[in-house]
């Protein structure tokens, strides 16, 4: 018997291993493909060109797609173009009546919302290829005809925007964790040791700088992993209630809230928003100088003042949209009225209700204002101290929020699996029985 729980448990464990190793083999192809060019480039000019452009919009767009646009692969626009489909239509469910019942049918209307992102995917994905080829084309890169051209690359990258769709899809799904976070976090991750590299050849001039940016660097870590795991503790209380002929005591709870409910999806959502019209402005107006378009991918570049307006107006914004999507003060105070619990002196139903909305108000805020000036940070070193901060702050808060969110997922399977093992002992089926 104990021989057979004991392969119950390692069947159990042996899930989640099948499940680490689906998630690290497709990382394996992600950054495999990171490394196929577009047919039709000369790749030594191209990184060149690019060598130049690090610390601006291209810099971001580079960072995000793990070094694919650089080296101009199959994977070079990213995941971007999903992203950017998904603001669209999470924000289009919210104001479109047709949409927003879609959203009340359950498992078939989110079906049919998921074949829209899809189709915006494809949309969008094919605009930001046509004006990366259009850029790369104005470089004098290109070896091959301009038909030929501009036909394989659209092609290319469409298809790697799609596979990357579908990749982090099988993440999700067979795998741990969010597959479009985790492909971010391993885009960025790839990105450290080249950081690495540059803050080793600095410390051969500048070593007193490269202290007080490791310093930086791992007191942001600390801030963030503090942050992250704040919460909000709200006091519920449980009426008597009788079961058969016994009175139960009431007993009191607390419900935790943290203080960022929205994770890494408002610097996410951010980044896209920004990153989609000011790399199309920058592909499509950077051979004129005087041109409007170029005036206006100009102020829109890091560091400047515009761009760190949108980038904070963004974040704070999508915080408050985000938490309002997964959160509903309405329905948990319904809930919480039929299960005959209440906050200690808040009145059930539309008093609790609004006490809840406000105290998710607050720490919105908070969260918000936490998140800018995380972001924002290296942003003011680059900028105003001239300090070079290899680390992004918006990469920095995915890869800290992401580790902890898929280390946290890890501990809840082991934990399930454990319980489900010990629920299937036949000493506690007894129990169940009686």
């Amino acid at each position: 018997m104990a021989n057979q729980q004991s392969l119950s448990g390692l069947s159990k464990f042996g899930d989640l291993k099948k499940r680490l190793v689906f998630l690290l083999g497709a990382l394996v192809v992600f950054r495999i493909g990171a490394h196929i060019p577009v047919p039709g480039v000369d790749a030594v000019a191209l990184a060149n060109l690019f060598q130049g452009a690090r610390d601006g919009i291209f810099g971001m767009l580079n960072m995000f797609s793990g070094g694919s646009l650089e080296r101009f692969t199959i994977f070079a626009i990213g995941i971007m173009p999903y992203i950017s489909s998904s603001i669209i239509v999470q924000l289009a469910s919210e104001i479109i009546p047709s949409l927003k019942a879609l959203k009340k049918e359950g498992e078939a209307g989110r079906k049919i919302i998921t074949k829209y992102t899809r189709y915006g995917t494809v949309l969008l994905a094919v605009v930001q290829s046509f004006a990366a080829a259009t850029f790369v084309y104005q470089q004098g890169v290109v070896v091959t005809s301009t038909l030929e051209f501009y036909i394989s690359t659209v092609v290319c990258l469409v298809t790697g925007t799609m596979f990357l769709m579908w990749l982090g899809e099988q993440i999700t799904e067979r795998g741990i964790g969010n597959g479009i976070s985790l492909i971010i976090t391993a885009g960025i991750v790839s990105g450290i040791p080249s950081g690495v590299a540059r803050l080793l050849e600095l410390a051969k001039s500048q070593s007193f700088t490269v202290v007080l940016i490791t310093f930086g660097i791992l007191l942001l870590i600390y801030v963030v992993v503090y942050f992250e795991s704040a919460q909000r503790k709200v006091p519920i209380h449980y009426a008597k209630r009788q079961f058969g002929s016994s009175m139960m005591s009431g007993q009191s709870i607390h419900m935790p809230f943290k203080l960022n409910m929205a994770g890494v999806i408002p610097p996410i959502f951010a980044s896209s928003i920004i990153l989609f019209p000011s790399t199309l402005l920058g592909w499509f107006g950077s051979n004129d100088a005087n041109s409007i378009l170029h005036r206006i991918s100009t102020l829109v570049q890091h560091g400047q003042p515009l761009y760190i307006a949108l980038f904070a107006t963004t974040i704070i914004f999508f915080c408050y949209f985000y938490t309002a999507l997964v959160f509903s003060p309405k329905e948990m105070a319904e809930n919480l009225k039929k299960s005959g619990a209440f906050v200690p002196g808040i009145r059930p139903g539309e008093q609790t209700s609004r006490y809840l909305e406000k105290v998710v108000l607050r720490l919105t805020l908070f969260g918000a204002l936490y998140i800018t000036t995380i972001c924002l940070i290296p942003e003011f070193l680059t900028t105003a101290l001239n300090v070079p901060f290899y680390l992004g702050g918006t990469s920095l808060l995915i890869l800290v929020v992401v580790t902890m969110d898929f280390r946290t997922q890890i501990n809840s399977y082991v934990m399930s699996s454990q319980y489900e093992d010990l629920m299937s002992r036949p000493d506690m089926k007894s129990l169940s029985r009686k």
